[in-house]
């Protein structure tokens, strides 16, 4: 177990060598695949999504059914609608504690949860303590004492953060450093100066004793006793990395900045499915034969940023609103082939639009597939009445649960009648139950509260609920009056982080929800090429930020603080349409 730490400390809290028979370091190739608008589009487009049966089957041909145009590398100015919420760290150059508390009036913006942005203070913290060196904030969470000559550093609201950072450095090579070079190709120290030809002794400018190279002379192979690169070391290989490592890295850093705006990283209770419902179609082609549908699903292994409640009794609860944005965090390292990259971003896609549809349930009741069906009502085998069937009316003693017994009156395999067990006993006579067979498991002692799986198949349902009954759906931060909804994606592969801002269109939601497409030939654009009907799926993606690097966290930092300022800001009524 403990052959698997990054650090290798000696008792006395000194750092050891590197450690040997490493594993060649996983290399890091980013997905490749910006879509633009091109293409014609479909006919249908869900009928098109639901012919999808394997991850490897997804082409530009569904991203260009979607409408998909993205803008690879775009700037924080373009991934925030108004960057007027993104801080501008040249100003912050030299400012102290007491000069930034002053800022706070101009600094602080009021938000939609009553309350206001963070201080400019936090502010300030927050960049300093990400501005600490990797090795020096590792030495900090290994609690190794400092180098010479220098303090331990206070890492505060980021020390989740470094943690993180240093469990992945056991994967990852820490990037902000040269890569390590093996001992045995590192350079020769330079010789020593050649001694005087007439023998003499000279003192050198250090007032150095003459007796110092003769001691060098004397073990010509001796090297001087050098320091250790760095503090911790890579032990395997990233490929080999747990996929919760990534997931705790990414939500650490989130963390750290949607704590102080008042949301929060929480796992969904019911798993993030993206619906689809085909429009209606009859199968036959007699014009009196019903309208059938087909609904299908995407699933995602994403998370969602959400507002965290505002009061103790829903806190108490676990209630939250939102989703604010989707927090992707894939295990993939391998994108040698275009597929892999267009795997990687339909995950990125799908993601974004689980949490539109999500947004778009604010005030909308609940809608279940086959709800008033009559596939979802009626009752099967035949409408019969249910209850045991073949072998089972013959030792069943209880219709309607296959794993209980009778125990309420004190019956049961092997026991006897109440009132006659001491009697006969007594006269020497027994009266048994007749022997009820047994199949599977033994009965168990208790008797059981729910019903056996079998049982549980047997009965009518509706398809099960994809709604959490603790989450109250809101469009938070949506521009009101505006037929289209801002998404947020927080992409994450790698140690890098990627922020995407996905525009999409309410036709569209309405077309994955099973409304007609109707005028997608009707669209034509100024070049002459047929639109959709929801026009197109706009994203703009930052470029990859490695957080091993102190210069690309911070960027990342300020497009997150401009992010959540402006998902959480204070919407008034008459400037509701000022950034749509």
């Amino acid at each position: 177990m403990f052959g698997s730490l990054v650090t290798i400390v000696s008792q006395t809290g000194e750092i050891g060598p590197p450690p040997k028979d490493v594993p060649p370091p996983t290399p890091i190739r980013l997905p490749q695949c910006n879509p633009e608008l091109r293409g014609e589009p479909q006919p249908s487009l869900v009928r098109f999504l639901q012919q999808l049966q394997r991850p490897n089957e997804l082409t530009e041909a569904h991203f260009a059914a979607l409408g998909v145009h993205v803008h690879a590398d775009a700037p924080a100015e373009e991934v925030i609608p108004d960057p007027s919420y993104l801080p501008v760290f040249s100003e912050w150059e030299g400012v102290d504690l007491d000069e930034a508390r002053r800022r706070d009036e101009t600094f602080r913006q009021p938000l939609c949860n009553g309350g206001k942005s963070p201080e400019a203070r936090f502010f300030l913290e927050c960049r300093n303590e990400l501005s600490v060196p990797n090795q020096a904030a590792f030495r900090s969470v290994r609690r190794v004492k400092p180098e010479p000559g220098k303090q331990q550093p206070r890492l505060g609201n980021c020390y989740e953060f470094y943690k993180q950072m240093e469990l992945m450095a056991s994967y990852w090579d820490d990037t902000s450093l040269p890569p390590l070079v093996p001992e045995e190709d590192e350079e020769e120290s330079p010789p020593l100066p050649p001694r005087p030809a007439d023998g003499s002794s000279e003192q050198l400018a250090t007032g150095a004793a003459p007796e110092s190279n003769t001691r060098s002379e004397a073990d010509p192979e001796a090297k001087p006793k050098k320091e250790p690169q760095r503090t911790t070391y890579r032990t395997s290989p990233g490929s080999q990395m747990p996929a919760e490592f990534r997931h705790n890295f990414i939500s650490a850093f989130v963390k750290l900045i949607a704590y102080a705006f008042g949301c929060n990283v929480l796992p969904p209770r019911v798993e993030p499915r993206l619906q689809l419902l085909s429009p209606p179609f009859r199968k036959s082609s007699q014009p009196k034969a019903p309208f059938s549908q087909t609904a299908s699903y995407f699933p995602s292994g994403c998370v969602f940023l959400c507002k965290a409640p505002t009061t103790r009794e829903a806190a108490r609860a676990g209630i939250v609103e939102g989703p604010i944005a989707a927090v992707s965090a894939r295990n993939t390292t391998n994108f040698n082939t275009p597929a892999d990259s267009y795997i990687d971003f339909g995950r990125e896609l799908v993601a974004a639009l689980i949490t539109a549809q999500h947004r778009a349930r604010e005030g909308q009741p609940e809608k279940r597939f086959g709800e008033g069906k009559w596939w979802a009502t009626e009752k099967r085998w035949g409408g019969g009445e249910g209850g045991p069937i073949g072998r089972e009316v013959d030792g069943d003693p209880v219709v309607g649960d296959k794993d209980a017994v009778a125990l309420g009156n004190g019956e049961g395999v092997g026991a006897s009648k109440p009132g006659s067990s001491s009697s006969s006993q007594s006269k020497g006579k027994s009266s048994p139950l007749p022997p009820i067979p047994m199949r599977g498991q033994p009965v168990s002692k208790k008797p059981r509260k729910n019903m056996s799986i079998y049982d549980s198949y047997r009965m009518v349902r509706l398809p099960s609920s994809n709604w959490d009954k603790k989450t109250k759906y809101a469009t938070i931060g949506k521009v009101k009056g505006a037929d289209y909804d801002d998404v947020f994606v927080l992409s994450s592969l790698f140690h890098h982080l990627s922020i995407l801002r996905v525009r999409v269109p309410k036709k569209l939601l309405d077309v994955l929800g099973g409304e007609l497409e109707g005028v997608v030939q009707a669209k034509v654009g100024p070049d002459g090429e047929k639109l959709r009907s929801w026009g197109k799926l706009e994203m703009w993606r930052s470029r990859w930020f490695d957080l091993f690097i102190v210069e690309e966290r911070l960027e990342a930092m300020r497009l997150l603080w401009g992010m959540m300022g402006w998902v959480m800001r204070k919407v008034d009524e008459d400037v509701a349409m000022k950034n749509a």
